[in-house]
């Protein structure tokens, strides 16, 4: 609990799933948190979670997509906290579901805005931040499509991959002036993004995305924020430019 006392967090996409698990878990441990997410209803609903056992949370409206909303939520998560220690870069859209030929070119940069020039933006913003603490880290919210490939998820594959090789170059980068960056690799975790595509809802879907998991079941939200607030913590130290899978074995068929 103590180890993140006094620090502030960030997490985009901090209104459901992931990011609303991880949100709650920096609060756990005793981080003040900045909530930001295009959806202001479940965002502010976040921060009510955080601030009604004693937590202090603010929510912020922010689309990742746009470099000036970015520089925003940061701005303010200074403003309301006096500092940044902790960046979890959360947002993301699924996309739709196509083949290569057949995706069309909004579809593909829909996706691309979002999930990989997104944590662009947000680390460009956030990086300068956590220096002016004296350091502190970020984690990169990718995916196991950030390793392997998924057929029909050309712009999801594509993307969560760029978001490992920037969370590499960050690391290069800062290193050297304390601050970590690093990368979760979910598998499939059970979320509204994947009701939203009908793999949990549809029975014959959901036992066929199990059974990709050696573990014979998807993850949870709560694992993932667990595998965040870690590579934030102390323990973490001598962690630099990883890509921690938390999958279930899924990769290691």
């Amino acid at each position: 609990m103590s180890n993140f006392l006094e620090k502030a967090a960030l997490v985009t996409g901090g209104g459901t799933g992931i990011g609303r698990a991880t949100a709650l878990d920096f609060a756990n441990k005793g981080a003040r948190v900045a909530v930001a997410d295009v959806d202001t209803k479940e965002g502010e609903h976040t921060v009510e979670l955080i601030k009604k056992p004693g937590g202090q949370a603010i929510f912020i409206h922010a689309d990742v997509a746009k470099a000036s909303d970015c520089e925003h939520m940061v701005a303010k998560t200074v403003e309301a906290f006096g500092r940044l220690d902790f960046a979890c870069n959360n947002a993301g859209i699924g996309g739709t579901s196509a083949s290569i030929a057949e995706m069309t070119a909004e579809d593909w940069q829909n996706v691309i805005s979002v999930n990989l020039s997104g944590v662009f933006f947000s680390m460009k913003y956030e990086i300068p931040a956590l220096l002016k603490t004296g350091g502190g880290a970020i984690v990169n919210m990718a995916s196991i499509l950030g390793q392997v490939g998924f057929a029909n998820a050309a712009a999801y594959v594509a993307a969560k991959h760029g978001v490992l090789g920037l969370t590499k170059v960050a690391a290069l980068e800062y290193a050297a002036q304390s601050v970590r960056v690093n990368a979760v690799c979910p598998g499939f975790i059970l979320t509204p993004m994947l009701e939203r595509a009908g793999i949990t809802s549809n029975e014959g879907m959901r036992k066929h995305i199990e059974g990709l998991h050696p573990i014979g079941r998807m993850g949870t939200p709560e694992e993932i924020a667990k595998a965040v607030t870690f590579l934030c913590s102390a323990d973490a130290a001598f962690i630099h430019g990883e890509a921690l899978l938390v999958d279930g074995a899924y990769v290691a068929r």
